[in-house]
């Protein structure tokens, strides 16, 4: 016997009284088949509902052959009355997130001659597939739309036309169907076929936020977000934007410019920096000119400005120029040999030893080591 479907008779039911048919063990918990149910099982992108039955943990739903089985985290005793309480957060968010991924479907549709090709609901964003170049000029212009729809809000339509009626409708639909088919229908947005749970009105999503428009396959792949999830979203990007904002003594709608100069004064530094490095680096090569391999030691510094110091000693003093950047127990190193000699094998031996790793070729090697300065002496005075 097919499970009655409270969901559909009204889906902001959130708690119902039911009798339970069977309760077999399963492999991931308790199998329960109710006579009526509220929860919704996965499908059609939507998650499945979570909640309880009496103090029983509904932890998945799932519908085979019209029978709908409750994943339960404890077995319920066949034949009782319980009562089903629906988890009415997940649940509400699920109906916003669905009912705006229809409302900004069906508009992209109408605009772009294009088909939804698919649709994931995350614990975090909802993604939707397109086969059609939709740019993001184009998705912020839905985004509108769709808004506009929200705040119009239109009651939703749910139908279950005859055959007849249905061949003359025009509504979407990502597959083939078959049997009784139920229509939802966001006026002035979508028609569309769809077997999932959402909100009475339109405004009661609340909210629709793209936050990217990506080229994927033949189309794009949008990604959304609706209700209280924009909502949150856009609350915590604003506290950043406010907190940034505040870091560089401007308003919140000013922290692009204000970054942007931050960026100019950075490039300038680095290029200052870079210059001021040049000149102790040749003053450094100076002193050890003609001194053939050379062993120095210097404060801690990126990894580059280790290896332009390597290659500038190693030019002036003739000889392999080995240098340790860091503080006693950890250094990076650079070893250049100005003849791009093969110096594997001394890499190779001084990883062993100096409990370092890294490598290079053709006179050139560059890693780090966690060794004192004592250790680092040692082996190359052998």
């Amino acid at each position: 016997m097919e499970t009655e479907k409270l969901y559909y008779i009204d889906p902001f039911i959130k708690d119902f009284p039911a009798t339970v048919l069977s309760c077999e063990a399963g492999k991931n918990g308790f199998q329960v088949v109710l006579d009526c149910t509220a929860f919704y099982p996965e499908g059609g992108g939507q998650p499945a509902d979570h909640g309880t039955l009496n103090d029983a943990k509904v932890t998945d739903v799932h519908e085979k052959g019209g029978v709908i089985f409750h994943t339960c985290d404890k077995p319920v005793e066949t034949g009782q009355m319980v009562t089903g309480r629906i988890d009415w957060a997940r649940r509400f968010d699920h109906m916003q997130q669905h009912s705006g991924e229809h409302i900004i479907s069906g508009i992209l549709c109408g605009d772009y001659h294009c088909d939804n090709v698919g649709f994931h609901m995350g614990t975090d964003t909802v993604t939707i597939d397109y086969n059609a170049d939709i740019s993001w000029e184009q998705a912020l212009d839905a985004e509108r739309k769709a808004n506009e729809v929200i705040w119009a809000d239109r009651e939703v339509e749910i139908d279950y036309p005859s055959p007849e009626e249905l061949a003359a409708l025009d509504y979407r639909s990502k597959k083939e169907l078959t049997g009784q088919v139920r229509i939802v229908t966001f006026p002035e947005a979508d028609c569309c076929a769809c077997c999932g749970t959402h909100v009475l009105r339109a405004g009661q999503v609340g909210l629709i936020k793209v936050l990217s428009c990506q080229k994927f396959r033949e189309g794009v792949r949008l990604e959304i977000l609706c209700g209280k999830r924009a909502l949150d979203y856009l609350g915590g990007t604003y506290d950043q934007a406010k907190a940034i904002g505040q870091q560089l003594s401007v308003k919140p709608l000013d922290t692009l410019a204000a970054v942007e100069r931050l960026e100019a004064e950075l490039s300038a530094a680095k290029a200052r920096t870079t210059h001021l490095e040049e000149a102790v680096f040749d003053a450094i090569a100076k002193e050890n000119e003609g001194a053939g391999d050379v062993v120095l030691f210097q404060p801690a510094m990126k990894g580059d400005s280790v290896r332009r110091l390597a290659d500038t000693v190693a030019k002036r003093a003739d000889g392999l120029a080995a240098v340790f950047a860091g503080e006693d127990g950890q250094y990076a190193y650079a070893l250049v040999h100005p003849d791009t000699q093969d110096i594997s094998a001394l890499v190779k031996d001084l990883n062993k030893a100096l409990n370092g790793r890294g490598g290079g070729r053709n006179g050139f090697a560059q890693g780090s080591v966690q060794a004192s300065q004592a250790d680092i002496q040692r082996f190359f005075s052998k």
